[in-house]
């Protein structure tokens, strides 16, 4: 046993290096895309129109068939129990269920994207509030036609992505979602955009089929063949994953209510509102989701695996390492957006049709998020331990418990303190999940928190001393340095190498669990 953990926890790890490394050039390329869509269309109706409208597509396609999302969930949590050996193609039981489960997507995918083509304005009438906003109504209304063949990608990508990361084939999954961005950036290049937008949307259904279309061979040469199989009746294993996949779903649609109420409370507030709290969000996701995607998507087939063996300690174990590790590297993260977010946000974006008072709707979202990011790499880790239980329910139910925390609190919040009060909200709720989530595993394990807590407390006050200092030096240098580009580059730089010097000295002054395993591990990888 001991030396199949130590073979499982160097596979992980060397999973998470690839997949952060993949991820960072995604998330690269990512921002590549974003400041060119604010090149050409800014904070606008324009760019308003098309972040309405893609929330329903991008539900679809990163919601439900992204990393995490309920289709790979529940294709890594069946598919990993009932393939005896991944080192030989798939077996002809595996290759009926993944015909059956990508059959049932298809059918239910298509359906969904014609009602949505045919009642496109009905969907952003309710959606975005009706008073002085007809235009922008319209407007989105035909972005969510041109998108809405999009829906159809995201269940099959999600299937797919899920059989890739079972075999332990993380590199192409990872790699796919770029496709949408090399779209979307040639689309724009070459056209130069457009006055209605119309070609941002084309470009990300496109990109869309595209990301499809690149996992497809690798895929087939596991094994997997494409055969309509229509056997949804009498199948036990199609039945385990209906029972995964249905709360679980319904939980990442209760999610996206929780947007279409940010969307709603945006839409009052001034023109660009929902665009800069776009933009904060992906900014948000950038360092979190390579966070989030290189630690929780190769643990993730080990809690199922670990589970199934009923091997309680290496569970514990795992969990607390793979939480630990995404907390130690989020505070810093946190601290950089606070004490040089603006100066970032300017940097990237401040270009075109994107002015300085974008740029500060922009960080006026983003502060209010960070906030955010601690209770969220919590709950994407439990949720995961909830999945691999074939537990999806309990999510389900504190996401749709929290969807009248959400709506209180952006009245509470939005008319005082405008956009920040959206995702100041989003951050509030976030932190409820997770602490209930937290609380209501126990019913499947009792986790040990005490060490894990232990260890927080000493990120945080190593945290509070390392933001201190980074913010003191900060507004030295804002009175110091001339606003210029290459300046600007040289005070963030400054301010991230100082705030990872001292926060990591500090932890490993606080002897901190998770600083020490990390230097071992680097000390023993250079002998």
């Amino acid at each position: 046993m001991t030396s199949e953990i130590k073979s499982n926890s160097t596979t992980i790890l060397k999973a998470a290096w690839i997949i952060a490394v993949v991820t960072i050039l995604s998330k690269a390329l990512g921002f590549v895309r974003d400041i060119i869509v604010a090149n050409y269309y800014g904070a606008t109706t324009v760019s308003d129109a098309y972040f309405y409208a893609y929330q329903i597509p991008a539900l679809a396609v990163i919601l439900l068939g992204g990393v995490g999302g309920p289709f790979h969930s529940a294709t890594v949590a069946v598919f990993s129990k009932i393939i005896p050996d991944f080192n030989v193609k798939a077996p002809e039981h595996a290759k009926k269920l993944f015909n059956t489960f990508v059959t049932a997507s298809f059918v239910f995918f298509f359906i969904l994207a014609v009602l949505f083509f045919v009642f496109a304005n009905q969907i952003m009438s309710i959606i975005i509030s009706g008073e002085n906003n007809a235009h922008l109504i319209s407007l989105a209304a035909k972005h969510l036609q041109i998108m809405s063949p999009t829906l159809l990608i995201g269940g099959l990508v999600g299937i797919m992505y899920g059989i890739l990361v079972t075999y332990n084939e993380f590199l192409i999954p990872n790699i796919s979602p770029m496709m949408v961005s090399l779209v979307i950036i040639g689309a724009l290049m070459i056209t130069g955009g457009d006055k209605t937008g119309y070609v941002l949307a084309g470009a990300t259904m496109i990109g869309a089929c595209c990301q499809l279309l690149l996992q497809l061979p690798k895929v087939i040469k596991i094994g997997f063949n494409f055969k309509p199989n229509f056997e949804f009746f009498n199948n036990p294993n199609f039945k385990t994953i209906l029972e995964l996949l249905f709360p679980a779903v319904l939980s990442s649609t209760v999610g996206q209510i929780h947007i279409y109420v940010d969307m709603f409370f945006a839409s009052i507030l001034e023109e660009g509102a929902w665009t800069a709290i776009g933009f904060a969000n992906r900014i948000f996701q950038f360092p979190v989701g390579i966070l989030v995607t290189a630690f929780l998507v190769p643990l993730f087939p080990v809690f199922s695996k670990l589970v199934a063996q009923k091997d309680w300690d290496d569970i514990k174990n795992y969990f607390n390492k793979g939480v630990g590790v995404l907390l130690l590297a989020a505070i810093p993260v946190i601290i950089g957006i606070i004490c040089v977010g603006q100066d970032a946000v300017a940097l990237v974006f401040q270009r075109g049709a994107f002015d300085s008072k974008a740029t500060f709707m922009v960080t006026e979202a983003l502060w209010f998020l960070s906030f955010s990011i601690l209770p969220y790499v919590f709950r994407d880790s439990i949720t995961r331990l909830f999945y691999s239980f074939n537990d999806s329910k309990t999510p389900f139910i504190i996401a749709f418990s929290s969807i009248v925390l959400k709506v209180l609190l952006n009245m509470l919040l939005v008319k005082r303190l405008g956009i920040a009060g959206i995702t100041l909200s989003t951050s509030l709720v976030t932190l409820f999940n997770a602490v209930m989530l937290g609380i209501l595993i126990s019913k499947h394990l009792k986790l040990d928190y005490k060490s894990l807590f232990k260890n927080f407390v000493k990120m945080c006050i190593a945290g509070i001393i390392t933001f201190f200092i980074c913010f003191i030096l900060s507004k030295m240098m804002d009175g110091l340095i001339i606003n210029t580009t290459l300046l600007e580059i040289i005070k963030i730089c400054t301010i991230a190498v100082v705030c990872i010097i001292i926060y990591i000295g500090l932890n490993l002054i606080f002897r901190n669990e998770y600083v020490i395993e990390l230097k071992n591990r680097l000390v023993r990888n250079k002998k």
